[in-house]
């Protein structure tokens, strides 16, 4: 299952699914790779969280493309 960084509070990530139904997971920053930042997109494999920069990159490409048709 895919999560989305939502946002950090005091040492905690704050996950959503990325597929429905909206519920927020609260994990240890600690559990997360040192390198995640919030919009990441993270896969849990083997009981290890990994950033997928693929899919990351992908989502991050479709928001800026969304927000840009906004201002036109």
């Amino acid at each position: 299952m895919e999560y989305i960084v939502d946002r950090f509070e005091e040492g905690i990530a704050l996950l959503e699914p990325a597929q429905g139904p909206l519920r927020t997971e609260m994990l240890p920053r600690t559990q997360l790779p040192a390198e995640t930042r919030e919009g990441d997109v993270l896969v849990l494999e083997n009981d290890v969280w990994r950033v997928d920069a693929e899919a990351t990159a992908a989502r991050r490409d479709k928001l800026r493309r969304r927000f840009e048709r906004r201002g036109e």
